[in-house]
């Protein structure tokens, strides 16, 4: 027997090769099972079409279509028959005329149901590129007329009692503050919102569920623009009319359910009869009133739109110009003065927590101070346009 430990290193003794000789017929086997199975695999493959192959598959079973039921008599049918829909809103009529004939006929289209939840009449939409801008309805209705708050004097109250408005101008913009205002105010404050906000339609509509007239502000180019400047799209004394008066429409497009406009700024624009004139012209013809905020000696805006038969009305008393607590009081109280001395006056401030805080607090006690606070198309009605 060799001894296998004095072997040389890498030489095989001749049992070991004996041993291993039986076995290397196997590797070749193998190699050749494999390659088989590989070239049957790319035969499948290439002969057999399965555009799914490789993706994931459910089998389900297809049920037998159910038996159909006995037809129900004309009386069962009545009983079963579910409660009648309430009639939809009627919408604006529309004509459609036939290219081919030439006929014509009317077509009423219905409200949409947010128009519906949000208390819009459809009949003052008018559907255009920019959006949904209002109109004056085919039987004369206004929207200045038809979105006006109602008002009733309280029980009791005195009917010759001085009367106060108060405008709040900026909401929308920032959702604090817009909540603060819905929250603490009460709803014969009105609102007017800028053309900048986010989700407007949706935050107008609850501002006039709870009571509250709406305004869209309308920026307008200040003394010192561009160095102040109240956002996109102001309407500015450099453009034409027809550019001023299609980012009109681009702000009027922002949201429904509005009595008028108010200027946002615009100390230069609203004193410039050539820029200011073909607008309100423009919302004079789409039935809306106008406000100005007071806050510009120099408007035109309150003579500009008598001349054209508009509804117009000027704030008395800018309410934050200094927005603190004390100086908030200070003008209410100047409020309360002029209403004794006319009737009637108009506050105008912004949506800022110490305007919206101060004014709450202030209208609590107004009705025991003998006045009455109304909204401001209430004011509208009953004082005369300046001259």
């Amino acid at each position: 027997m060799t001894d296998d430990l004095n072997a040389p290193l890498g030489v095989d003794s001749q049992q070991e090769t004996k041993r291993r000789l039986p076995m290397l017929p196997l590797v070749p086997i193998a190699a050749g099972v494999v390659g088989a199975l590989v070239l049957g695999m790319a035969g499948a493959i290439a002969f057999i079409h399965n555009p799914l192959g490789g993706e994931p598959r459910a089998v389900t079973a297809i049920a037998a279509p159910a038996p159909r039921t006995a037809v129900a008599t004309p009386q069962q049918a009545v009983a079963a028959a579910p409660a009648a829909r309430p009639a939809e809103p009627e919408g604006p009529t529309v004509n459609i005329i036939d290219g081919m004939s030439g006929t014509a006929r009317s077509v009423r289209i219905a409200a949409s149901p947010q128009e519906s939840a949000a208390g819009l009449d459809p009949r003052l939409n008018e559907r255009t590129a920019l959006g949904i801008l209002p109109r004056v309805a085919p039987d004369g209705s206004r929207p200045r007329d038809v979105y006006a708050r109602t008002f009733r004097l309280p029980a009791g109250a005195d009917a010759t009692a001085p009367r106060i408005a108060i405008l709040i101008g900026g909401l929308g913009i920032s959702q604090q503050s817009t909540s603060e205002a819905l929250s603490k105010l009460p709803g014969a404050v009105s609102f007017a919102f800028a053309p900048y906000a986010s989700d407007l339609d949706r935050i107008v509509a609850r501002a006039r569920a709870d009571g509250h007239e709406a305004f869209l502000q309308i920026p307008m180019e200040p003394m010192d623009y561009p160095d102040n400047d109240p956002g996109p799209q102001t309407l500015l004394t450099t453009l034409s009319s027809e550019r001023n008066t299609e980012r009109l429409h681009w702000a009027m497009a922002r949201f429904q359910g509005y009595v008028g406009l108010v200027n946002y700024m615009g100390a230069k624009f609203t004193a410039t009869e050539s820029a200011v004139t073909p607008i309100l012209r423009e919302a004079n013809r789409r039935g809306l009133m106008m406000i100005d905020d007071g806050t510009s000696a120099r408007s035109l805006i309150p003579q500009i739109a008598t001349v054209l038969q508009q509804p117009v009305l000027r704030g008395d008393i800018h309410l934050d110009r200094v927005p603190t607590p004390t100086e908030v009081d200070t003008q209410l109280g100047r409020l309360e003065a002029r209403a004794r001395e006319r009737g009637f006056a108009l506050g105008v401030g912004s949506a800022l927590p110490v305007t919206i805080d101060r004014v709450a607090r202030w209208a609590r006690e107004l009705e025991g101070r003998g006045f009455v606070l109304v909204p401001v198309s209430n004011g509208v009605a009953r004082r005369q346009p300046a001259g």
